[in-house]
């Protein structure tokens, strides 16, 4: 049972991608989704999230007014729409149901993680 993020690939800076989680084996149309992404060398950490409604989000500041996260409920899918990329928005990233309480940006309260998509930003 897991939420496997796709959608990721390579573009120039300015450019954007739209990334899309679907879960498997078993619906999560209750939870919070959350959106977290791991540069090479450093930890993972939070980008989005998006309560069960859709309409309650949240962002990391470094990604605020560039990046937008959507839900749909019919099709069991949460979006990550990224827009005017960086290179510094080059990580692996990593969908995941929240199931514990605790911070919406805390990775300890997801779980189920799926391997996460690979997005390059070149300069």
């Amino acid at each position: 049972v897991q939420l496997q993020a796709s959608g990721g690939g390579s573009v120039q800076a300015g450019g954007s991608l739209r990334l899309s989680c679907a879960a498997s084996g078993r619906t999560f149309s209750t939870n919070t989704v959350g959106w977290f992404r791991q540069a090479p060398g450093k930890e993972r950490g939070f980008v989005s999230s998006v309560d069960w409604t859709g309409s309650t989000t949240y962002y990391a500041d470094s990604v605020k007014g560039r990046f937008t996260i959507s839900r749909d409920i019919v099709k069991n899918t949460v979006y990550l729409q990224m827009n005017s990329l960086k290179p510094e928005d080059t990580a692996v990233y990593y969908c995941a149901p929240k199931i514990r309480g605790g911070s919406y940006y805390s990775q300890g309260a997801y779980a189920y993680w799926g391997q996460g998509t690979l997005v390059t930003v070149s300069s």
